[in-house]
């Protein structure tokens, strides 16, 4: 970061000075990931039943927006340069030398981020961040090598609109996976119509209503259900469905946080969601 600041302000270049901005973010966003899984570990209490696990969620969340702040300042100075409101003259070979530096740097960032990234959306922001960066200093070479061979200085300003959608793209990405789970949407790899069916297709099982499928955090899925049985069902029988729905929402969907309760009679129940269709799909079997 260092190096492209000082890089940036003695070669005149905006792709080098957008790419130091975007490193300060990076490390922040490192740091923040580091926070956030050091109190996500934090053990849960009477006023916080979950503990701190949302906090990975919310760095995501920071970090996508911070992407997104950086992307319009590198915008905001690469129109004025582009429209002439700002002259400057580029000094190609040391653009060239720091953005090669720079690459190297964020290959080795980047791998070490990657395998974690595919696990936790706290990570996966840090990664973008490093991607970002890694894109960030390919434009630099790419502007180093045209200003040497041509001196077309304008090259510098649309690289580096380049470099900021592209960092859009990624960090929209990174948005819509936060987004879903403060949303409490369900999970991209639960199907809830085929889990439900699943679990009707149960002996002793009659309907599945009030089915609540979210995330609390990356890795951690919980889910909630009404499961309506036969009257006459035993205590052993009902030990053994639940044993079996249990391994049919962790093995086959990765839900490990479960709630079920067992109804033998809808009476003074008034949860229906997702009554509707599983009635639907009952009728449509007969």
């Amino acid at each position: 970061m260092i190096a492209e600041v000082i890089g940036g302000i003695l070669s005149g270049s905006l792709a080098l000075l957008a790419d130091a901005g975007h490193m300060v973010t990076d490390a922040m966003a490192i740091g923040l990931a580091l926070f956030a899984l050091w109190i996500g570990d934090r053990l849960e209490d009477a006023e916080r039943t979950y503990g701190f696990r949302r906090a990975e969620v919310l760095a995501a969340l920071i970090n996508a927006l911070s992407l997104w702040i950086i992307v319009a300042w590198i915008f905001f100075e690469a129109y004025h340069r582009i429209r002439g409101i700002e002259e400057a003259h580029v000094e190609g070979p040391l653009m060239l030398i720091v953005g090669t530096l720079g690459l190297i740097v964020n290959i080795i960032a980047a791998w070490l981020l990657h395998g974690s990234s595919e696990h936790s959306l706290n990570v996966e922001g840090a990664f973008w961040h490093v991607m970002g960066d890694l894109l960030g200093s390919v434009g630099v070479i790419i502007s180093g090598v045209v200003i040497i061979f041509t001196g077309w200085n304008l090259v510098d300003p649309i690289i580096s609109v380049v470099i900021g959608l592209l960092i859009l793209a990624s960090s929209w990405s990174l948005a819509k996976k936060v987004l879903v789970v403060l949303l409490e949407g369900v999970p991209k790899h639960v199907d809830v119509e085929k889990l439900c069916g699943q679990i009707e297709d149960l002996e002793h099982v009659t309907l599945v209503h009030d089915v609540h499928v979210w995330t609390i955090a990356s890795g951690y899925e919980s889910m909630t259900a009404h499961v309506l049985v036969d009257p006459d069902i035993s205590k052993e029988q009902t030990d053994a469905l639940l044993r079996r729905i249990r391994e049919i929402a962790g093995e086959e969907h990765q839900i490990h946080h479960l709630t079920i309760q067992i109804e033998q009679t809808v009476s003074g129940c008034t949860e229906d969601h997702l009554v509707s269709f599983l009635l639907a799909r009952a009728r449509s079997t007969f």
